[in-house]
């Protein structure tokens, strides 16, 4: 029996029809790319990816190796940043936020907890056969 595997690939943006969100200069711009990522996320979901060109990776990995030093930033590949998953494209110049995460709100553990029963209390008020 041959199982053949299906490799799904989400669509990358198309760089001729897509406008970028951002032109970056000669250094990578946090506040912007903040400011981009607040302006897509509206009703409890946030963009989960970040598209980059080949100018802009390269000007992340150098932000992120000033940061972390240059032996930890050798590929973007599995690399989030802000939240979002870097995703390097063929093409020049390119920064996009795309795609939908929804925001997962953290529950108190206290709340979905059983309400307390008095046990005395309540067996005065079952009916039992």
């Amino acid at each position: 029996m041959n199982i053949k595997s299906k490799h799904i690939h989400a669509p990358l943006p198309d760089v001729a029809t897509v406008t970028p969100d951002l032109t970056m200069s000669d250094v990578w711009d946090v506040r912007a790319v903040s400011e981009l990522i607040r302006s897509k996320s509206a009703n409890g979901e946030t963009p989960a990816f970040l598209f980059l060109g080949s100018k802009e990776a390269q000007l992340l990995k150098d932000h992120l190796a000033g940061v972390f030093g240059e032996e930890s930033v050798t590929t973007l590949h599995d690399t989030y940043y802000m939240g979002l998953d870097v995703i390097v494209i063929d093409c020049d110049s390119f920064v996009f936020a795309g795609g939908r995460k929804t925001v997962r709100t953290l529950q108190d553990p206290i709340s979905r907890r059983p309400q307390w029963r008095d046990r005395e209390s309540e067996g005065l008020w079952q009916f039992r056969l």
